[in-house]
């Protein structure tokens, strides 16, 4: 049967049809819909974790179970899942054991534009990369047949273009591998340096066995055309490499890019009379070819950062650049804002109000940097916020303490910011960490986590409880506080900061898009009142503007929310109804 997919539907059904029978994982843009979807098939077994490392090491357990597992994630994750890693790949697996990374060339979602194949080539994982759905799922069915004959996890290396592009793809059936039987083994699972040093070895032999199956592996291919160029490329380059040059060159599509094939590429590059090398991000390829003795052109004709694209390959190699549609006018720009009615939105105003000096984190509330309100001023990995409020303080003392916060979502925090508040707590700092709970993993789209209620499927699960939680961690002062209420939100900040002991503020309110949550209706602007001073606007709500110097609500956008009627000197914002939230 064939069927259009998207790449991560795809790679999700092709964990279905090998067999997978256990998927961990943390949501990370682009890879979040691949346990979406494979969630969807009743013989695997589904999880979000707390964190990737968290993920990973529970897919690893059910490996040494005997049951093919995965773990999905995006690049960043990939640096805290980094530690099982890079051991797993010492003590090797039971079951066959496929952890999906996906990088972002572009940083559409992303903090850092990092390229995964680093991590392969130091943890010496073998890798494959994918170009497009119909690979996603072949390439998952191989995954699983070299991790149990190579005894490894296997990394696939996945990008935005390919996770969500939409491809035709031929599915199957599935197949279930018996349950391999879990036998005790000291020495190939205890990693303490005396075992470890003897699984080193095996490790390097192990590599050097791949990079001998890569030399006729299916996964990568020589396309012979023109030989007057000959280019060596993967992933979502190899579809920009065909529709750009066709059959005038010749292409050696790498599908395994750790360990590469040797032979396979010197070769290849014998039968051109010009190589290069077309790779996103780092130029790990192109230094490959460069160790073999190789004259090849790569990042002295490509850029080291950003997506490629058709144009952008073309006009590397002197060819004519396809025209697009003439635009008489400059597109106007449209930056990212925070949803009308984002709970986040209120307690960000209140921040920027009291001067406060915040120390962010990854999520939606990073949003908050942008104007108008600009009320953050850092954001660097999951849970640094509340490590760094603490490091900002003892150096800056009271004129940190009275001025400084951490802002961190409920998702995040259990991600990763609880041993941050421990390390306050244990080292007794000063410090008022802010955790804005808005009762879901918002900025990858809605999914649950251990402070919600609710597993993957949307069932009854244990649930954190925020409050217990942070009082068991040694935080005394901790209280609550609702982020459309402005005069509460500055209250708490105010005596928080002004205490002499740590505390925590949780800013409660659920997202604003949330099915569930009911709205107030929606407000409206008495314009005999308004004076057109602005003041609405400083929030930065895209339900509002001004028409004619006077504010404006769309009501499409408007939930209600009355934060900009508390901003209003003149009590013009006015309600539509009577229906209550």
């Amino acid at each position: 049967m064939k069927e259009l997919m998207l790449g991560n539907k795809a790679f999700a059904r092709g964990l279905y049809e090998a067999g997978c029978c256990f998927a961990s994982s943390y949501p990370g843009t682009p890879s979040t819909e691949i346990t979406e979807e494979a969630v969807k098939f009743d013989e695997i077994y589904c999880e979000w974790a707390p964190n990737e490392k968290v993920a990973l090491e529970a897919a690893f357990g059910a490996s040494l179970a005997g049951r093919r597992a995965f773990c999905a994630m995006k690049h960043v994750g990939l640096n805290v899942a980094a530690d099982p890693l890079y051991t797993m790949s010492y003590t090797g697996v039971n079951a066959g054991l496929v952890i999906a990374v996906a990088d972002d060339p572009g940083m559409h979602s992303s903090q850092n534009e990092q390229d995964s194949r680093h991590h392969a080539i130091a943890s010496k994982v073998p890798m494959l990369e994918p170009s497009d759905a119909a690979e996603a799922l072949a390439f998952v069915k191989i995954a699983y047949e070299i991790s149990e004959t190579f005894d490894t996890p296997v990394l696939i290396r996945m990008c935005t273009r390919v996770s969500h592009c939409q491809s035709v793809v031929e599915t199957g059936e599935r197949v279930l591998p018996p349950q391999k039987p879990y036998e005790k083994n000291i020495a190939k699972y205890v990693m303490m340096p005396g075992m470890a040093k003897r699984r080193h070895p095996l490790v390097e032999k192990r590599t050097l066995d791949l990079a001998e199956w890569a030399e006729t592996a299916p996964v990568n291919r020589v396309e012979m055309g023109g030989t007057d160029l000959g280019i060596i490329t993967s992933s979502t380059s190899y579809e920009y490499v065909k529709e750009v040059f066709g059959d005038s060159v010749s292409v050696l599509k790498i599908g395994m890019s750790n360990p590469l094939p040797d032979k396979l590429i010197l070769d290849f590059a014998s039968k051109v009379k010009e190589l290069a090398v077309v790779e996103e991000m780092d130029p790990i390829f192109e230094q490959h070819c460069k160790a073999l003795g190789l004259k090849v052109h790569g990042k002295d004709l490509l850029p080291m950062e950003d997506e490629y694209s058709q144009n952008l390959i073309a006009k590397a190699f002197g060819k004519t650049v396809a025209a697009g549609p003439a635009i008489e006018d400059a597109i106007p720009a449209r930056p990212p804002v925070m949803c009308a009615g984002c709970p986040h939105r209120g307690l960000y105003y209140v921040l920027k109000k009291n001067r406060c000096t915040v120390l962010g984190d990854i999520g939606c509330y990073t949003l908050g940097a942008t104007a108008p309100l600009q009320a953050a001023d850092t954001t660097l990995c999951m849970g640094a916020s509340i490590s760094s409020v603490h490091g900002y303080n003892k150096i800056m003392g009271e004129a940190g303490e009275q001025h400084t916060v951490a802002v961190i979502g409920d998702s995040t925090f259990v991600h990763s910011g609880m041993t941050g508040l421990a390390n306050i707590a244990y080292n007794m700092s000063n410090s008022t960490v802010i955790i804005l709970d808005n009762s879901i993993t918002g900025m990858t789209g809605h999914q649950q986590n251990p402070t919600t209620g609710y597993n993957i499927k949307g069932d009854p699960a244990g649930k954190i409880d925020l409050e217990a939680l942070c009082h068991a961690m040694g935080i005394n002062r901790v209280r609550v506080v609702d982020p459309y209420d402005l005069d509460q939100c500055d209250k708490a900040i105010k005596e928080e900061l002004a205490a002499n002991e740590p505390s925590v503020i949780i800013s409660r309110r659920p997202c604003a898009l949330l099915k569930y949550v009911k709205h107030k209706p929606p407000l409206r602007v008495n314009t005999d009142k308004c004076i057109g001073c602005k003041s609405c606007m400083r929030i930065g709500c895209p339900a509002i503007s001004i028409k004619g110097g006077k504010a404006h609500i769309d009501a499409t956008l408007c939930v209600g929310c009355g934060v900009c009627s508390q901003l209003c000197p003149v009590k013009a914002f006015e309600s539509t109804g009577d229906k209550e939230a």
